[in-house]
């Protein structure tokens, strides 16, 4: 057999078991795997590395011991902010590590057009240049669900172009059911990671639609779709991946061998588990050569002495080892590029008023449509509508459980600010900013009172991005990621224990019910997740895909 694309290095020739008394084949090497077993290097199927908040090489020092040897990449993050600049730095910061760090091309940069403001602006064109990457291999999830289903010319024209360059098709279709379902699948993409419900997984594996079932630093789905497709004899189209997941999380729960464990302990078989790790996701992504333990395979293997814990002594890449109890066998040598040092906070001097919600009206009440979440768990929102006061022009609460969000255009050539309200955002105070906002990453802050928003806005202007708390005037922590507003240049140590601070100042706002609560703003402006979200430009009806008004009677 012939070994395929993408896989760089060394490839396996030969495998056979010796029969009692027998000698193995000669060998320059030989490991006594000392009864542990020999398993594919885990593959992430869906990934965005900038959520980690590491550089591409750091990430892979830290994800590498954890036996994972390929991540499918999204690089949809830093493109929202830097364009194909930013998706041309993650390509060659990824080049040659023991690792695979395969690039799927952004297809809605910016998510939601016309919806939100961001730094870029990808369409067929660019779709056509950034397939032409070495390691490019699919189209990265495509979220304008909306679009794909009523045949969007924009959406088709970058369809189109990703097929015709060879790549495979990736999927985000929340909550889709029936024909909308049908007509996704119909247009190209075949994949889903947004997938949270029994019911919801099990119809899309119905349907011939993989589902990568996600354990992230926000989301955790695997439990809920594994009481979906439990009694599905088949599992050759469920897989797994991380989507978003944290440095610190990486090193303290693990990667994809943590996801595995994951479902292993929902009652999943574990052979059957690792498939859904190895072989399937290479099949979903094309990977011909990737995913198994066979002649003209990757050596990508791993030897784990518990196929429970699933916590490799030995990690080889290409037939070389490359990790061994826990840590690289060697250090990756230091890269710097010039796109880590480039300015993104594009912000106009801000003011006190600039985080005012203003009101049509001068004094007395006004009607006003307010993002509601159901509960903190939950990623998924409402609209709802409250009469609040209103006084010298400025909407007015004192409910803890009722906050103001600003969502500021951080990006060149724009200087859109909206300000809206917000309930059951977890914060019982303070102010909480953040440039990761999801997709655009434009700069939010969830606040009690306009002069804790603008301190903690311009902290982050300050030091190039991050997230920072504030309570009572004072900032009690800033996280700053100055690359691109979404990434430290920090190693992952280092990273994760400046991470454990923050979450520690945002619990100290109130928002204690979260294991993990540094993400839980993150997605509040990312209108492709229902039902309702905050932009730049104002709130946003997911399911329409239009602008809403935040005074319905003065609409």
């Amino acid at each position: 057999m012939r070994p395929g694309p993408y896989a760089s290095g060394g490839f396996i020739v030969h495998v056979e078991s010796a029969r009692p008394g027998e000698n193995p084949a000669p060998a320059q090497t030989v490991i006594d795997a000392a009864g542990s077993y020999l398993l594919p290097g885990f593959i992430d199927s869906h990934d965005h590395i900038e959520s980690s908040m590491m550089t591409p090489r750091h990430f892979a020092e830290t994800v590498i011991p954890q036996g994972t040897t390929t991540v499918i990449c999204d690089p949809h993050e830093i493109a929202n902010v830097l364009g194909e600049e930013g998706v041309r730095y993650m390509h060659e910061c990824g080049e040659g590590l023991p690792m695979r760090q395969l690039i799927d091309v952004p297809s809605c940069v910016p998510s939601a057009p016309g919806l939100e403001g961001s730094g870029a602006s990808f369409g067929a064109a660019e779709s056509r240049e950034l397939a032409q990457l070495d390691r490019a291999v699919g189209l990265a999830e495509v979220m304008d669900f909306p679009g794909v289903i009523g045949g969007a010319p924009r959406m088709m024209e970058i369809l189109d172009a990703a097929e015709e360059a060879g790549l495979y098709l990736q999927g985000h279709a929340p909550m889709l059911s029936g024909r909308a379902l049908s007509a996704y699948r119909c247009a190209g993409p075949n994949t889903c990671h947004e997938t949270c419900f029994a019911a919801e997984a099990l119809e899309k594996l119905r349907c011939g639609v993989y589902v990568d079932a996600r354990e992230s630093s926000i989301m955790k789905n695997v439990k809920e779709i594994w009481e979906g497709v439990r009694h599905v004899r088949y599992f050759d189209q469920l897989t797994f991946c991380t989507d978003d997941r944290e440095a610190d999380e990486i090193l303290g729960e693990g990667h994809i061998n943590d996801v595995v464990r994951a479902a292993i302990a929902c009652g999943m078989d574990p052979v059957d588990a690792v498939k859904c790790a190895t072989y399937n996701a290479a099949r979903e992504a094309g990977l011909e050569n990737l995913g198994a333990i066979a002649p003209g395979f990757a050596a990508d293997m791993q030897l784990v002495p518990d196929l429970r814990e699933l916590r490799p002594s030995h990690v080889f890449f290409g037939g070389r080892l490359v990790a061994k109890d826990g840590a690289l066998t060697e250090p990756l040598p230091e890269k710097r590029f010039p796109t880590e040092t480039r300015s993104t906070m594009h912000v106009r001097p801000l003011t006190v008023q600039d985080f005012c919600l203003r009101a049509p009206v001068e004094n007395g009440s006004v009607a006003v449509n307010v993002m509601r979440y159901p509960s903190v768990e939950s990623a998924l929102s409402t609209l709802a509508q409250e009469t609040l006061p209103v006084r010298g022009g400025c909407v007015e609460t004192d409910d803890p459980e009722l906050l103001y969000m600003a969502v500021i255009n951080r990006h060149e050539g724009s200087d859109a600010i909206a300000v809206g309200l917000v309930r059951g955002a977890g914060l019982r105070g303070g102010a909480l900013a953040s440039t990761v906002a999801h997709d655009c990453h434009n700069l939010i802050v969830v606040y009690d009172t306009p002069e804790n928003a603008l301190l903690a806005a311009n902290e982050l202007i300050a030091c190039g991005g991050g997230m920072c708390a504030v309570r009572g005037g004072k900032v009690l922590h800033t996280l700053a990621l100055p690359l691109a507003g979404l990434m430290s240049l920090s190693p992952a140590r280092e990273l994760a224990q400046d991470c454990r601070a923050m979450k520690d100042a945002v619990r100290s706002l109130g928002l204690t019910q979260l294991a993990n609560p540094l993400l839980r703003i993150v997605t509040f402006a990312l209108p492709v997740i229902p039902e309702v979200r905050l932009t730049d430009l104002g709130l946003v009806d997911v399911a329409s895909q239009k602008l809403i008004p935040t005074f319905p009677d003065f609409s």
